[in-house]
């Protein structure tokens, strides 16, 4: 949707020239090639492309203009009846885009919502509000602010809900912070919906910057984020002990919590009781999800890594876009044929290998076979994306959620499912 796209630039393109510059091949940094490519807006930029196997390079010439950046990752229908959102933080334009998303839902028969803020950091404070408010009916108090000395203020939602009835499921994990962990809590606080996942990162506080004569500012903590039934989203912080602060998603790790709800233990006092079904809820740091799903390390070996983090498996997506693309796109008429039909074959996978040994991944028998459906899927995927879109990515990635596997079960039952707890 951006200047390039609509000049013809396409995925996996490289550009090499910029303006008559030699961009490619001469160790120019980062920041002075971005330096080449941005300018005013209406301003013209010249580049030349290498495109796949093309013996010339492609002249482009691209009128500068805003470049679009969305919050929505992926918007489809799981189902016949479930509509599923990948919502990646909370932006300025993120209520707009949801509303949309939600219209464009509906439109298809969405009964019932999959809402996906797994890794989402957060973002503006206003936009999960107003997220919360498309769920909820009239007069709930979705998420309320109180400091030491700060009065506390209630965010109430209003009458303006576009999905209040449909069953609802909200994925989260460990990285789902702040502005996801207010949405999430009010859905679960009011028995809207079932979290599904593992407990959310613990960031809950109110900051507000003070501007000093020098132009620098500081920011200070004037309030904690609380929950409908009082929990306060903000994890435990003892003075003197930062390190062990900073360091908590590593000790949630070794100590087990990712892998095992057994390894969560939960005092007395850090029960809560929801507000329509009186279910037990937790405090304490974070939202305890519904359904614990815990994170599966099988198929990240060694090897896999190796691939993966020396840039191998983009590198053969690259060449395979290259070779390919008119063909595929020939072949396969629209996302669900290829899909369907579409495989990583034995010959894509020898000279994945073949690539990593050039690039410093040994090989390894063992772990190779070990990962393979996380390789097979992960390259299916990014081939996807660069033929369509994120939006078909995230269709084939999520074969391997098990988050999502789980939020699919519960929805093919009856009723919203809420686990029962001592």
């Amino acid at each position: 949707g951006g200047p390039s796209e609509k000049v013809g630039l396409m995925a996996g393109d490289r550009i090499v020239e910029v303006n008559d510059t030699v961009i490619a091949g001469v160790k120019m940094s980062t920041p002075e090639v971005m330096k080449r490519l941005r300018g005013p807006k209406g301003s013209e930029v010249h580049v030349k492309v290498k495109r796949g196997e093309e013996p010339q390079l492609l002249d482009f010439t691209i009128t500068r203009g805003k470049v679009p950046v969305y919050s929505i990752d992926a918007v489809y229908m799981a189902d016949k009846e479930t509509g599923y959102i990948k919502l990646n933080r909370f932006a300025a334009s993120s209520t707009k885009e949801f509303k949309e998303a939600l219209s464009s839902l509906s439109k298809k028969g969405m009964t019932q919502l999959i809402l996906d803020l797994q890794g989402n950091g957060g973002g503006y404070l206003n936009v999960p509000i107003e997220l919360a408010d498309e769920f909820l009916s009239r007069g709930k108090i979705i998420v309320y602010t109180e400091g030491n000395k700060q009065k506390r203020q209630d965010a109430l939602s209003t009458a303006a809900g576009s999905f209040e009835k449909g069953r609802l499921v909200i994925l989260v994990d460990e990285a789902s912070a702040s502005a996801s962990e207010i949405l999430s809590g009010a859905i679960q606080d009011w028995d809207r919906g079932v979290i599904i996942g593992r407990r959310t990162f613990g960031k809950g506080l109110v900051q507000r910057a003070l501007p000093l004569p020098d132009g620098s500012m500081i920011r200070l903590t004037v309030a904690r984020y609380y929950t409908p039934t009082g929990r306060c989203i903000q994890k435990p912080y003892e003075k003197g002990k930062g390190d062990e602060y900073a360091h908590d998603l590593i000790s949630r790790y070794n100590r087990g919590e990712l892998m095992s709800a057994d390894s969560i233990h939960f005092p007395d006092s850090m029960k809560y009781n929801t507000l329509e079904t009186k279910r037990i809820v937790y405090g304490g740091g974070g939202i305890m999800p519904d359904y614990f799903v815990p994170l599966d390390t099988t198929r990240y070996t060694d090897y896999y890594l190796a691939l993966r983090d020396k840039g191998a498996i983009v590198q053969m997506n690259i060449k395979l876009i290259d070779r390919h693309r008119a063909e595929w796109l020939k072949k396969y008429k629209n996302f669900d044929r290829f899909y369907k039909d579409f495989e990583i074959s034995s010959k894509m996978l020898d000279e994945l290998v073949e690539l990593g040994k050039t690039m410093g991944a040994e090989y390894n028998e063992e772990q190779f076979q070990t990962a393979l459906p996380l390789i097979k899927t992960q390259l299916k995927a990014l081939i996807a994306r660069d033929l369509w879109d994120m939006n078909e990515y995230f269709r084939v990635i999520n074969d391997l959620s098990d988050s999502m596997k789980k939020a699919l079960e519960l929805l093919e039952k009856p009723g919203m499912n809420f686990p029962k707890r001592d």
